[in-house]
């Protein structure tokens, strides 16, 4: 090699090892974070460094356009405003209304409680004058209570289906208690039109719901086993042979009706094990010979 190019190459490592040694410059805030993931002399920072002190600023946003798009709302529509606030209206009267339903039924339960703590008393030697005279003064009451349900239900006509779930249940266990009172007095069965009349309802406006007098008279017949069991106990062996024959026919009217798989069905479906208790009493008296006159009857 000759000694020019030697020198030549010489002076060239020398400058290349003084241009590695040399710090670079201290880099912009943007780039230094970057620059921690890079080599520290990568030739790609200075581009970067570049971008990074040539950027424009943000433009500034309006006061108001921030607050609106902190409220995630644009600006206000006076039609929806208008719809919304009707919204509100109807939400909060309608709530005040419900209110005041659920304290009259309330009142409608503890009277019911009471009435139907005061038939327990049937299960006992008590007289059934005392226990009915009792349980009637209780159905005075919810008379009264169910008269004015009617009197709020005037204020928003055609609602009669939207708040009647409030007292769904209530008027279901009035309806049993009402219709075993019957029974006990008449032997018979309280009809549709006597039990609205002993509630003080009508058919207009706020009448008693057809589905809840059928659910009442499926709960009425829970009661008549243990009924037979005790009047039997108590010496009346004619009983279960009235009761057998009263839920036997109740059963067969209930088969005409075409019911869906629902709540009253399924009341429904539970009736017939009623009926099978008060069959098997009425068999084992039978089969003692206990009924009375019934040699007499099958000697006609």
């Amino acid at each position: 090699m000759r000694p020019a190019a030697t020198a030549t190459a010489t002076a060239a490592l020398r400058l290349r090892a003084s241009f590695l040694s040399t710090p670079p410059p201290p880099p912009p805030a943007a780039a230094a974070a970057v620059s921690r993931f890079l080599p520290r002399h990568s030739t790609f920072l200075l581009p970067l460094r570049r971008l990074c002190s040539s950027a424009p600023a943000p433009p500034r946003r309006d006061a108001a356009a921030d607050a609106a798009a902190a409220s995630g709302r644009s600006e206000a529509s006076p039609v929806m405003d208008a719809q919304f606030e009707s919204f509100r209206a109807q939400l909060d009267e309608s709530s005040t209304l419900r209110d005041r339903i659920r304290a009259v039924v309330s009142e409608v339960e503890s009277a019911s409680r009471l009435a139907s703590a005061a038939l327990l008393l049937v299960h006992q030697p008590v007289p059934l004058a005392d226990v009915l005279g009792k349980a009637k003064a209780q159905v005075e009451v919810i008379n009264g209570l169910y008269s004015q349900l009617a009197e709020i239900l005037k204020e928003c006509p055609g609602q009669y289906y939207r708040y009647h779930g409030d007292w769904r249940s209530e008027t279901q266990a009035v309806v049993s208690m009402l219709a075993f009172m019957h029974w006990l007095e008449t032997g018979g069965l309280l009809m549709h039109a006597e039990a609205q009349e002993k509630l003080g309802l009508s058919s207009g406006e706020f009448g008693l719901d057809v589905e809840d007098y059928l659910t009442g008279l499926c709960f009425m017949s829970n009661d008549f086993p243990r009924y037979v069991v005790n009047r039997v106990t108590a010496g009346d062996y004619d009983c279960p042979r009235k009761v057998l024959t009263f839920l036997t026919d109740l059963h067969a009217s209930f088969r005409m009706l075409n019911l869906r798989n629902d709540f009253l069905r399924k009341k429904f479906d539970g009736m017939k094990y009623d009926l099978r208790r008060v069959e098997e009493v009425y068999y084992d008296v039978k089969i003692r010979g206990l009924v009375p006159g019934e040699s007499k009857q099958e000697a006609a």
